[in-house]
Parts: structure tokens; C-alpha cells; sequence
């Protein structure tokens, strides 16, 4: 498949979710890389305030509403006459008891993208999708487990088919994407009909997702496939506490609030959020991406390692107890990790660190006043 470069004949990008966190990023990259951007949401307001963000860039940025991503045919005059797809919509958890709030948008959003491409994507020449290592992770008990494109979260779809609403929340958001992404693997499927119960989702898990699309239309397509599976992303364009989105906030959640040691003890993995704009960009331009599943990913390490970083960083924070410590003598040995091999051979990107990802952090929230005093989200 032909590559998606910025100058040839002024390239146009659909940005699924448009005014979302990751989203945003991915457009201003594009933007400064030269690319036009079609930014899809799902009112005409969230398109103004889109429109107005990017306002230095003139026409390069236009909007179209979607107000809806389960209809079918809702992306339809939304990849017309469009080069490449960022498709980035997805719904994040929420406090909703019924899987469905998450399953069946992440789900229907994907494969509604890849049915409007089909039909009337006639130029488009590749479509990145943006999964999540929530698709990647299973349970780990002991240290520790690293992770590639190999694995799935199957766990967590068998969890949510055997127990509904009353599976974590968690659980059901690592379902939704591992569904979106890859389908319904036939085991749980079966057990699913045996069990004679799904919650009425057996249509939808049942449903072809994201690769199980692309491989069985791939004879008919003029695009290939490109998935990149990120974990938590830090560091964003803030204005108050109030306007943290679900990954940092959650981030926040553990800096700046007493938490016990078992919670400390948690490991999570990292990337800045401007490297995963970087990948999604480079993701358009590398021949090699064509139809790969990718990590991307700078490392993993516990709760307590990340307060122990920013106590390096700037010691006054603890000192002056405006960040609770925590317990700095706790073990970091990592439960799991992943390993982003296969994405950095073939994007040959070179992403932050988490100390630089930290620093820049904090010198924002400095600048806003923030660390003045202990002022977590609310």
C-alpha cells in the first residue's frame, strides 16, 4: 500500500474523536507536519471549539459532526475524498454498571469506520486505529511478565461474559477494547453459547472486529491496517484541575492523595502523550506498519517509583507536604512490562523518558500555580 506522505497534494486526515485527549495531540503533530485534518465529533460546538484551538492553521482544519458512531453509515461522508484515518473514538470507563456503555460503541465505532471505508474511502490508502495495551494485559501474580502483539485480553472478555454488570469496571473497558480490536475469540464464544447467556451481546461479540475485518476484506480494499497499542499517557494542555481526562486523572488520583502500600505496590505502564502522536504519524508514512499490530510503550514502574521520581525532581513538594510521600521503602519490582520492540524497529522512533515526561509535567502545573499547594482534582 502506498504511504501517506504530508506534501503529496495536501494530504487530508480524518482524526476520529477529534476533541478528544489523545485526539488532540495527534492533530496538532499532523497539522505541524503539514497534513489537512478532518476532525470528526459529535456536535457542532465541540467542532467550533476545535476549529478555534487550531485557528492559526486556517483551512487546514475542517470539522464534520458524527453524533452518533453506533448508526450505520455514520462515517460515511466523513472519509469521503480523505487520504489516510486516525480513528481514535472510544468510549473510556465510566461509572455505568451495563458493559454495553463501552462495548458496543468501541465495537460498532470500529468497524463502522472500516464499513464507511470500504464503501466510500476511495482514496484512502490506510487507516491507523487506536487500541490500547488494555487489549494487551492479562492478570500477573508474580513478577515479572512482559507482554507483546502476541497476547490479548481475553481474560477479561470471558470475565465480563460470565459475570456482566457486576464484573469490575476495569475489566470492562479492557473487554471493550480487546473486542474492538480483534472480535470475539471462538472459545469464549462457545463457552458464552453454552452457558446460554451472554447479556444479549453474543451478536456483537460474535461481530467481526477490527483485524478479523481487514482480513476478510482485504481482496477488496485499496488500505491496509495499522493498530497501535499504547498503555497510560501523561502530560497534557491543562487549564485547571477540572479538565484532567480519565488517564491522568487517574495518574493524579495516585500523586497526590494518600494511598496504601498494596496500592503503591501497583505497576502501570507508560508513554508520553506526544510520542503516541509521533507514532500515529509515523504510522502513516511507514510502508513497513502496513498491517501490524504495534506496542508503543517506554517502560513500566510502580506508583510509589513515580513519587519517589518526583521527590528527586523537586524534593520541596514532600518536604513541604504538598504531595504525600507514600512509603519510599516499598519494593518496585514491576509485576509486568511490555515490550515495544516490534514498534520501534519499524516507526524508529525514540520516545521520552518518564523523568522528562515528569519534568515537563511539573514545570506546567508550576507555571499554573498548582503546586503551590496540594491542589489534586477534585
Amino acid at each position: 500500500m502506498s504511504v501517506i506522505e504530508s506534501s503529496a497534494n495536501g494530504a487530508k486526515v480524518l482524526v476520529t474523536g477529534a476533541n478528544g485527549y489523545i485526539a488532540m495531540w495527534v492533530i496538532r503533530t499532523l497539522l505541524e507536519q503539514g497534513y489537512a485534518v478532518r476532525g470528526a465529533v459529535r456536535s457542532t460546538e465541540k467542532g467550533k471549539r476545535l476549529r478555534e484551538y487550531f485557528h492559526s492553521y486556517g483551512d487546514k482544519v475542517e470539522w464534520i459532526v458524527v453524533e452518533d458512531i453506533m448508526k450505520d453509515g455514520a462515517f460515511d461522508d466523513a472519509v469521503k475524498g480523505i487520504d489516510a484515518i486516525e480513528h481514535m473514538a472510544s468510549p473510556l470507563p465510566e461509572s455505568s454498571d451495563d458493559p454495553d456503555q463501552l462495548i458496543k460503541p468501541a465495537v460498532h465505532g470500529t468497524l463502522g469506520i472500516l464499513q464507511s471505508a470500504l464503501k466510500f474511502g476511495i482514496k484512502v490508502k490506510r487507516i491507523v486505529v487506536t487500541s490500547s495495551c488494555a487489549a494487551i494485559l492479562s492478570t500477573v501474580t508474580k513478577p515479572t511478565v512482559t507482554f507483546d502483539e502476541t497476547n490479548w485480553g481475553d481474560e477479561f472478555v470471558k470475565t465480563v461474559q460470565e459475570q456482566g454488570s457486576k464484573a469490575p469496571q476495569i475489566f470492562k473497558y479492557r473487554a471493550s477494547k480487546t473486542l474492538a480490536e480483534r472480535g470475539m475469540p471462538y472459545s469464549i464464544f462457545l463457552l458464552c453459547i453454552s452457558k446460554s447467556g451472554c447479556d444479549g451481546l453474543i451478536p456483537l461479540f460474535s461481530t467481526k472486529a477490527a483485524w478479523e475485518f481487514y482480513t476478510t476484506h482485504k481482496h477488496e480494499i485499496q488500505w491496509d491496517l495499522v493498530v497501535l497499542n499504547p498503555p497510560l499517557p501523561s502530560l497534557q494542555d491543562l487549564k485547571t484541575p477540572d479538565n484532567l481526562n480519565s488517564s491522568l486523572a487517574t495518574w493524579f488520583d495516585m500523586i497526590f492523595r494518600e494511598k496504601p502500600d498494596e496500592v503503591l505496590k501497583v505497576s502501570y505502564g507508560y508513554i508520553d502523550v506526544r510520542d503516541i502522536a509521533a507514532a500515529h504519524v509515523v504510522a502513516l508514512r511507514k510502508e513497513a506498519a502496513g498491517g501490524e499490530r504495534m506496542i508503543i510503550s517506554e517502560g513500566a514502574m510502580t506508583w510509589q517509583e513515580t513519587r519517589n521520581l518526583i521527590r528527586s525532581l523537586q524534593p520541596r513538594l514532600y518536604d513541604t507536604g504538598i504531595l504525600p510521600r507514600g512509603n519510599p521503602d516499598l519494593d518496585n519490582t514491576v509485576l509486568f512490562d511490555y515490550n515495544p520492540a516490534k514498534g520501534n524497529k519499524i516507526l524508529g522512533l525514540k520516545y521520552r523518558s518518564m523523568e522528562q515526561t515528569v519534568s515537563d509535567t511539573l514545570a506546567d502545573f508550576e507555571g499554573l500555580g498548582w503546586l503551590d499547594k496540594a491542589q489534586g482534582p477534585n
